[in-house]
């Protein structure tokens, strides 16, 4: 358990590094930005209780937003899409569950099951995100194109990060 919480404060502060720092600057002519730092909540233990779910989604997207100088629009995104793991994770959990200390990841529980999970919540992060950014009913197909545009290079960056991550271990 102490491992875990090590493991998941030198996550935070890489990927906090890691969006400000690098991904924060990378934008393909203004439509597609890279969003790695949902990875952090994606990657949570299955036994996470709620409440600290949404309290470290709220914290990771603060810092993104006080950094990035956006008024709220990653911390109502980011808490949208813990909100919605809980739910997905009861609705994609294995016929035998998950087992105790297991986190969500493709070493775990597979590509398919992981690609599934991660596909299904950065969409939520994306769309929320870029449509609150935008608030406007006029703007609701670009932005819907910016979301998912900017989910599919999200997910190839999530998808590298676990296949680093099996191949270290």
């Amino acid at each position: 358990m102490i491992r875990e919480a090590g493991n998941s404060i030198f996550r935070f502060v890489l990927l906090i590094l890691l969006q400000l720092f690098v991904l924060n600057n990378v934008q393909f002519s203004g439509f597609v930005n890279p969003y790695l730092y949902i990875l952090f909540i994606l990657l949570l233990p299955f036994e996470t209780p709620d409440w600290l779910l949404l309290l470290l989604a709220f914290v990771v997207a603060l810092v993104i937003d006080i950094a990035s100088s956006t008024i709220g629009y990653h911390l109502i995104a980011t808490v949208f899409m813990a909100y919605c793991r809980v739910y997905l994770l009861r609705v994609i959990a294995p016929y035998d569950g998950y087992e105790p200390g297991m986190t969500p990841s493709m070493q775990s529980l597979g590509i398919k099951w992981f690609m599934k999970y991660a596909i299904i919540l950065t969409l939520a992060h994306h769309l929320a995100l870029f449509h609150i950014e935008s608030f406007s009913v006029s703007d609701l197909l670009p932005a819907t194109l910016r979301a998912l545009a900017s989910s599919v290079f999200t997910i190839v960056l999530i998808a590298i990060y676990q296949f680093i991550a099996i191949r270290s271990k």
